[in-house]
């Protein structure tokens, strides 16, 4: 592991659109509370802890979880509220150290090892925190604490709601012992599939496929997984993230095999992606096209280009090629996106194109 002697910390608001429900109608407390897209494609954004038990999760189809939580309080998502109240929190959160790295409006790591309280126990800082954040806005969170960014988030989630786990460098190879490799942040259903044959489900076991084999069977995400089984993470908090990536997709209101209809809707969204780019000043070099089925199953394609590029054109022709390599027009699709990624500022991609 490389004790590096920092701490870090991974602060993850409990069932935060749900819990932000309840706060704003305490006859809500005690209810299986479910935030979800209320049409018949839905998803669901948030359940509460009451509707987890009915096995209702983030992502699921609304249907589903009407089927699973006869019961339950469905509400449509409140998002200019929950960025009010996402706001509140990261001003608290500012108060104790000015290393805070922004996931989502619910998340987010922090690195303590120095705070602005001078506080010399990590723990104690925490509960602070959490204190501060009950009392001030009304909601709980839950937090790792840990000597790197990879073992915190991982902590942060295993006591939930209102947890507090501390993994300390000396407990480190005892904590990963026992944990399925699902626990990896980010670890998707591909790579676990690819895993399991080979006889690893904890993420200790995979201390028994070198870096070399591990990159044989992922590419560069490889030596990252060699890295996690062994602890480490040497990624520093990163206080502000260029966009690595811009997207827009959407769910029909029926699963369709329409091609026009397929296409015209993945020009508007090749239109949306083209004004991000611009209003950023930025450029990208790949093309990304996202489907998803009628039975929920999602693939992906992606294109290099030669040159940096911006226009809607460019983005929607490359779509367009990409969708032929799926099912689109003999397989109803459920939903379509489109993407782009590699991006560079306007001033850097004319710069490659020189060197080119």
């Amino acid at each position: 592991m490389d004790d590096t002697g920092r701490s870090i910390m991974h602060l993850d608001m409990d069932a935060f659109y749900a819990s932000v429900e309840v706060l704003d109608n305490p006859s809500l407390r005690g209810q299986p509370v479910i935030v979800a897209g209320l049409t018949a494609r839905g998803v669901v954004c948030s359940a509460s802890y009451e509707a987890r038990r009915f096995r209702v999760h983030a992502a699921m189809p609304t249907q589903q979880a009407h089927v699973l939580c006869k019961k339950g309080v469905f509400l449509r998502p409140r998002m200019d509220r929950y960025h009010q109240v996402s706001r509140c929190i990261f001003g608290l959160i500012q108060e104790f150290t000015d290393l805070v790295e922004p996931v989502s409006v619910d998340e987010c790591y922090l690195d303590v090892t120095e705070n602005k309280l001078g506080i010399s126990s990590p723990v104690e800082l925490a509960r602070r925190l959490k204190q501060r954040i009950r009392d001030e806005v009304g909601l709980t969170a839950s937090v790792g604490i840990a000597p790197n960014k990879f073992l915190a988030k991982i902590a942060s989630d295993l006591q939930k709601p209102d947890g507090l786990v501390v993994i300390e460098p000396e407990q480190v190879e005892g904590f990963l012992a026992d944990l399925p490799v699902e626990k990896i942040p980010g670890l998707g259903p591909v790579t676990q599939h690819k895993l399991h044959p080979l006889g690893i489900r904890k993420i200790a076991e995979l201390r028994r496929l070198s870096r070399e084999e591990l990159e044989r069977l992922f590419g560069k995400p490889g030596g990252r997984l060699y890295e996690f089984a062994r602890g480490a993470d040497k990624r520093p908090v990163v206080t502000y993230r260029a966009p690595k990536s811009f997207s827009r997709e959407s769910t029909f209101g029926r699963d369709t095999t329409d091609l026009e209809q397929i296409e015209r809707t993945m020009r508007e969204h090749s239109e949306s992606v083209a004004r991000r780019l611009t209003a950023r000043g930025m450029r990208a070099w790949s093309v990304g096209l996202k489907v998803k089925y009628d039975d929920f199953t999602t693939v992906t394609r992606s294109r290099h280009l030669d040159n940096a590029f911006s226009n809607a054109e460019t983005i929607f022709n490359t779509a367009v090629a990409l969708l032929e390599r799926t099912q689109a027009g003999r397989r109803p699709i459920r939903l379509v996106g489109v993407g782009v990624s590699e991006l560079v500022t306007r001033d850097d991609a004319e710069q490659l194109d020189l060197f080119e």
